[in-house]
């Protein structure tokens, strides 16, 4: 048999002799980038800086330097943690001296090595410093911005490239009236930059990590919206056909539909009401369809529970769509779909796929957060109906934004039905001043005690026209 046409090397030659290389080419490379911004005036002070490229005090207007000095350090961090992991390498080598003697390594071994641990973590740093923006003098096309905001408070390449603005290919003003598209991300994404560069550090074109815990974490957290990836969503191997219209709006679907990976439960029967480890607090019974079937359309002991037909009758065939605010499972928008009325439903996977249960019933989920301005054209609305989820705990102020944002949305003469809202009764004078404020129509008004110290509130409102 003839000898292969690559000798096989002694481990402990090569990566000697590699991390030699190596070392010199890390320590090079940090005192030429060193060099480079000393020559370039990093080291001064803002001012000096600003002097420095323009001859002007005030052309770092609107310049984030202290992002840019984050970006250098984290080039330079890199490095450092390169040439420390090399060292490590070569002196645990040295430690196993007399195994490694008698090791041989093979070319492809040597080759994935060298691409993981040594040309991937350069490349890295490379394009970081490639990336880093310098202050424009003159501004940034027709604006006075010295950088394109947020460009340099990031270091994942796949974030810089979805904030960059992208230009019209035609030079001209597009349909929307503007020269460029800038695609957006909410501020608070800098409070949550590790998760959200994890979010984005992905493999372009390929399959997208299992990851839509951490997504909704960053939306909860006021990173939204969300950059868009381009990268394929996955789905269950087993994915099966939905049931039927008629036979889905009341059945469990079936559960192989589901990525359960993240959720304690790995089936809706573990998602029942009497299951203390179901993964979920809110909307008791939500996922026994024989529960949900009695909501709105039955006699209740309270008379905080209104009736769908009670509620339609006010304003007989007006009620054609509307929102439902809320967490469930969509029984709500099932109902009043048997009424011949559309209702989108608000969800989050708040410990249990509501998402994928309210879309398998044929029904449309909205995946939103309280953070999000709706998306939805002002006066567009008949209906707005919420339950179980803006109570008592939500902040006076955080309110008030989501009640004009409701009332922008909701059409003249709409209605907007508080469902069981309940807080301390203590707080029960500033919550009605949040309701009454917009002097809207009251068709029902009631408030039910809970217990000695917390009260339900339930609530039919009309808005009034405001022609001017």
């Amino acid at each position: 048999m003839g000898r292969p046409c690559f000798p096989k090397l002694r481990l402990s030659r090569l990566m000697g002799s590699l991390q030699l290389m190596l070392g010199s080419l890390v320590f090079f490379l940090s005192i030429a980038s060193l060099f480079k911004f000393y020559q370039a005036g990093f080291f001064h002070n803002n001012e000096e800086i600003c002097r420095h490229f323009y001859q002007a005090t005030d052309a770092c207007d609107g310049y984030d330097l202290r992002a840019l000095n984050d970006r250098v350090g984290e080039v330079l961090d890199r490095m450092d943690k390169l040439q420390e992991k090399l060292e490590r390498i070569v002196q645990e080598m040295e430690k196993e001296r007399a195994v490694l003697d008698r090791t041989n390594i093979t070319r492809l071994e040597h080759k994935r090595f060298l691409e993981q641990e040594v040309i991937k973590p350069l490349y890295a740093a490379h394009i970081s410093l490639r990336q880093i923006r310098m202050p424009v003098a003159g501004g940034i096309r027709n604006t006075t911005w010295k950088e394109e905001p947020l460009i340099n408070t990031f270091v994942v390449e796949e974030i810089r490239k979805y904030i960059t603005p992208r230009e019209n290919r035609v030079g001209k003003i597009n349909f929307y009236g503007t020269e460029r598209i800038y695609n957006t991300i909410g501020h608070a994404c800098v409070m949550v930059k590790k998760e959200l560069e994890e979010y984005m550090d992905y493999d372009v074109g390929s399959f997208c990590k299992d990851d839509w815990n951490l997504a909704q974490k960053l939306m909860v957290n006021g990173c939204d919206p969300l950059p868009r990836r381009r990268c394929l969503t996955r789905a269950s191997r087993v994915y099966q056909r939905p049931y039927p219209m008629n036979e889905s709006l009341w059945k469990l679907p079936d559960g192989r539909n589901v990525r359960w990976a993240n959720y304690q439960c790995g089936n809706f029967q573990c998602l029942a009401s009497k299951n203390p480890k179901r993964g979920y607090s809110k909307c008791t019974g939500c996922f026994e369809m024989d529960k949900e079937k009695l909501k709105w359309v039955t006699n209740s002991s309270l008379p905080v529970d209104f009736l769908i037909s009670n509620v339609l009758a006010i304003k007989p065939g007006e009620i054609r769509i509307g929102l439902d605010y809320g967490v469930g499972t969509g029984t709500f928008a099932a109902r009043m779909r048997e009424h011949n009325v559309t209702i989108v439903s608000t969800a989050l996977n708040l410990g249990a796929p509501f998402n994928e249960l309210i879309a398998l019933r044929g029904l449309i989920p909205l995946y939103i957060t309280l953070n999000q301005r709706l998306p939805f054209f002002d006066n567009t609305l008949d209906l707005i109906h919420t339950a179980g989820f803006m109570d008592g705990w939500i902040d006076l102020l955080l309110m008030d934004f989501i009640l004009f944002d409701w009332d922008r949305i909701l059409r003249p003469g709409g209605l907007l039905w508080i469902d069981r809202f309940f807080c301390k009764r203590q707080d029960l004078d500033d919550y009605m001043y949040m309701f009454l404020q917009f002097r809207y129509k009251k068709h029902k008004w009631v408030v039910y005690a809970k217990s000695n110290d917390e009260v339900y509130f339930s609530a039919l409102l009309e808005k009034p026209p405001r022609a001017i």
